[in-house]
């Protein structure tokens, strides 16, 4: 066994070293389904910015992800197929000029949108796209003043409860409201044949999800928090457009788009067309340019990804690199963590809010990322980065923030948030929006305060941290799941959970033996699959609660093995049979291999992250071979 596991090491590293770019960076795919791949279509149309090869590479990767009764999938496997995504890529290729609604394809993904419910069906967000582009009409009042934006943080509703990735989406989307802003292209598609009747085309049946009790008392508080506000109307009219407007050109990132996403950058280039900017307008090129930069090349074909992972990817790589033994000297990891220190924060973004004492010094997720930093991509590269700086006296001051920083997120109840600390307020989950439980809040979350546990325990000496570790460990023991496991909110979804509250529990010092520990290990040995390996169905995110794949893994396997070796003085039947899946499946090739175990938006939009294939069971396999082997 012990050959074996040294092979498949040096195998993965040498995967790994071979796709390092040469900024010291990884830039693999951060590869989000064929929604971006439309919604790129559409937006060029409409802005008559042509650009036939890429329309004609997008059109050919969205066709290749069809199945067989017409539909598009979020998941390989989902049931049947999911509405909302045949409807985004339907509409996408029909715009694209190329594909018309007599192809054969065609006629059956309008099949199948139509035996779903039809065009009614589409989450709230690409409801407003379809709106935005004419396929939808706008309430005669927008349920949302604009005035609204002006509410201070100190009224219980204000714009600034939303999680930042909420808030940056919604923004946008308010003013198109507001404005009832349409645009089509000269020879745009016409979705009217996906209503099941006329009546359903109408206002009060698009928007009446926004017209029951709660929600008229919900937006009734907003208006009268608004005429509250001291001023005349039209001055604080005009006062709410320009700090709408500023809002959005004080967030946009060096490429030209708004927070380095391409949902929030998508909506914002038609929020300044409706207040009447040009489609020539320089800020609007230079954000179909960013958004054109967010292209990548997947098998062959391009994809528009929502935002790239290059930080995350690297931080995780380095880390794990070293891990498995490589030295910080080593040309490829000096590399990545010179790229990490140059990507290191020092603006202030929307995080100051919620945390006014706090001085920047995180790390955000993408390369272009310079002002919304998140615990997560700041911890993973302060992993990276400390077997460095513990030589580098330099590079002290650098670490001193970002540790800094990192402890200063804690929430209130002693969880880690993402973005934004306490920034959880349960009323937005009455807002008619699918996901809003986590695309509008940003709670404490299990695999966020466990990773950042882990590394407290693991990385830091401080008095303060360890402050810190023991509100961390009382929330993580509240917050595991009858079962034994933990939900975990940016990957698929127990099993990372639980992965990071083990590895999070025992860095910070707590027994094998607590009772929470047993529990969580023993639901791990009970789920293992028999060939070895775990695998878990996006089905887990949707519904809440665990379900199982039917297949294993690399990446859920490689979490279950590190998960149970960090809790394990000796390695266990159910390690070794995990070691021994990763070794035989690592080249075996399976359609498990692209099943996506990150998420975006609950039933939205999942990740397939190319990396992780390589990165996690590099992490178990060096653990194993450390504990184990080397012992």
């Amino acid at each position: 066994m012990s050959q074996k596991v040294q092979v498949e090491i040096d195998r993965l590293i040498q995967c790994l070293k071979q796709d390092q770019s040469a900024d010291g960076s990884w830039n693999y795919p951060f590869d989000t389904g064929i929604t971006a791949d439309a919604y790129m279509i559409i937006i060029l149309k409409i802005l008559d910015m042509e650009d036939p090869p890429l329309i004609e590479a997008l059109v050919r990767r969205i066709e290749s992800r069809q199945t067989g009764n017409g539909s598009w999938k979020l998941f390989p496997d989902e049931l049947d197929g999911n509405v909302t995504v045949t409807i985004e890529a339907y509409y996408g290729l029909l715009y694209s000029g190329i594909r018309t609604k007599h192809d054969p394809h065609m006629r059956k993904a309008k099949q199948f949108i139509l035996s779903k419910g039809g065009i009614k069906q589409a989450k709230a967000l690409t409801k407003m796209m379809l709106t935005v582009t004419g396929q939808y009409n706008w309430p005669r009042f927008f349920p949302i003043p604009l005035e609204a934006v002006l509410l201070p943080p100190t009224f219980f509703v204000n714009i600034y409860d939303l999680s930042v990735y909420g808030r940056v989406n919604m923004i946008p989307i308010l003013l198109l409201g507001h404005e009832r802003f349409q645009i089509k292209s000269s020879n745009a598609p016409s979705l009217k044949d996906l209503f099941l009747s006329r009546e359903e085309r109408s206002e009060e049946h698009v928007w009446e999800e926004y017209r029951t009790e709660e929600y008229r008392s919900f937006f009734s508080t907003i208006q009268s928090g608004v005429k509250a506000l001291i001023g005349f109307p039209d001055y604080l009219h005009s006062l709410a457009l320009d700090s709408t407007k500023r809002y959005m050109l004080d967030r946009i990132e060096p490429d030209g788009t708004l927070y380095n996403y391409f949902g929030s950058t998508f909506f914002m280039i038609f929020a300044l067309l409706s207040i009447g900017y040009s489609k020539n307008d320089p800020v609007i090129v230079k954000a179909v340019e960013g958004l054109k930069g967010m292209a990548c090349s997947i098998d062959g074909q391009t994809h528009i990804q929502f935002t790239n992972a290059d930080v995350w990817n690297t931080s995780l790589i380095s880390y794990a690199l070293q891990e498995a033994g490589i030295s910080f000297k080593d040309e490829a990891v000096h590399a990545a963590n010179q790229y990490l220190l140059s990507r290191q924060h020092y603006m202030y973004g929307d995080w100051l809010i919620h945390n006014p004492d706090a001085i920047p010094g995180g790390w955000g997720f993408s390369d272009l990322n310079t002002m919304n930093p998140d615990v997560d991509d700041t911890t993973s590269t302060l992993r990276a980065l400390s077997n460095q700086i513990r030589e580098a006296t330099d590079k002290r001051d650098s670490w001193q923030r970002g540790v800094s920083f990192t402890v200063s997120m804690q929430n209130d109840d002693g969880g880690f948030p993402a973005f934004e600390r306490n920034n959880d307020h349960t009323w937005l989950q009455l807002l008619p929006l699918e996901g809003s439980k986590y695309l509008l809040t940003d709670p404490s979350t299990a695999d966020l305060t466990g990773r950042t546990l882990e590394f407290l325990g693991n990385y830091t000496n401080m008095k303060k941290p360890e402050e810190a570790s023991k509100r961390a460990i009382d929330w993580l023991l509240h917050d595991q799941k009858r079962d034994g496991s933990w939900y975990g909110r940016w990957g698929i979804c127990y099993l990372y959970g639980t992965w990071s509250a083990l590895t999070g529990l025992k860095a910070a010092g707590q027994s094998s033996e607590h009772h929470s520990i047993r529990k969580a290990a023993a639901w791990l040995k009970k789920i293992q699959n028999k060939d070895g390996g775990w695998g878990e169905s996006c089905y887990s995110d949707i519904k809440e609660r665990y379900i199982p794949l039917g297949a294993s893994t690399l990446t859920h396997t490689a979490w279950a093995v590190d998960a149970l070796i960090s809790v394990s003085e000796e390695p266990t039947a159910e390690i070794e049979k995990g070691i021994a899946y990763l070794i035989r499946s690592g080249q075996a090739g399976s359609w498990t291999d692209d099943y996506p175990v990150g998420q975006a938006m609950a039933d939205f939009l999942y990740i397939h992250y190319h990396s992780y294939r390589y990165i996690y069971p590099l992490l178990a396999l060096s653990h194993y071979k450390n504990k184990f082997l080397n012992a």
